[in-house]
């Protein structure tokens, strides 16, 4: 088993006024050779949106974008005719393919917008860029695994498909509770990001916004020390 811990305040930080943005990964103008990527996953942004402001019209291209608010709404538009809310409880999803443009903003007047921006290395590039989004019920997530994202030739429930050999998960656990996670595939790793709480991982212990990167094993325990909340993404490591 290969792990890596990213605490909470080793992340890339950047305040633009309106934009206050954790980067777990290498981004923009946080650059850090040792934080490339995990696997095919390439990003995790946790973005802080002020009232009134937003991300002006802007291009993605050959990468799986997915967006999964945590608290307030973000306004969507993009020029495959989608304009809609994002709200907490709903995952987006873009392929972006071969390009789409889109904007995202905050409309609310008095409430902050946060979300967890995540990026994964499309398994195939230049595929017809495809848009969806979903409401999950909370339920589904309480101690167990809730499968939001999957491949688009493995898609399981009523998970979001993407052009990837990956998964996203979700789980809410409840304190003293544990749950196991086996990878889909031997070749694929687990990046997992405490939204909230406190978890212990292989004897590991990482609190609220730490994350955890494990390959090299077919089986993962999480033990929950108080009420968490939990993302996982599985990834094909190469």
């Amino acid at each position: 088993m290969k792990t890596i811990i990213h605490k909470s305040d080793t992340r890339g930080y950047a305040d633009h006024g309106w934009l206050k943005s954790h980067h777990t990964f290498s981004f923009a103008s946080y650059q850090n050779a040792e934080r490339n990527n995990f696997g095919m996953l390439r990003v995790l942004n946790d973005d802080l949106v002020q009232p009134k402001m937003g991300f002006g019209t802007h291009p993605h291209q050959n990468m799986e974008i997915i967006s999964i608010p945590l608290k307030g709404a973000l306004s969507h538009k993009d020029n495959m005719g989608n304009k809609r809310a994002i709200e907490v409880g709903e995952v987006q999803v873009m392929s972006a393919g071969t390009g789409l443009t889109h904007s995202e903003f905050n409309n609310s007047k008095t409430d902050e917008v946060n979300f967890l921006q995540i990026w994964i290395i499309p398994e195939e590039m230049s595929v017809e860029p495809h848009y969806e989004q979903r409401e999950f019920p909370s339920e589904g997530k309480k101690n167990q695994l809730q499968t939001v994202v999957a491949p688009m030739d493995k898609l399981e429930g009523d998970a979001l498909p993407i052009s990837q050999q990956a998964y996203i998960y979700r789980t809410n656990l409840d304190v003293d509770k544990s749950i196991d996670l086996s990878v889909k595939s031997e070749n694929n790793g687990l990046y997992i990001f405490i939204v909230e709480g406190d978890i212990e991982v292989e004897g590991n212990y990482l609190n609220k916004r730490d994350a955890i990167g494990i390959s090299n094993t077919n089986k993962v325990s999480i033990k929950s020390n108080a009420n968490s909340e939990l993302v996982i993404v599985e990834v094909p490591m190469n």
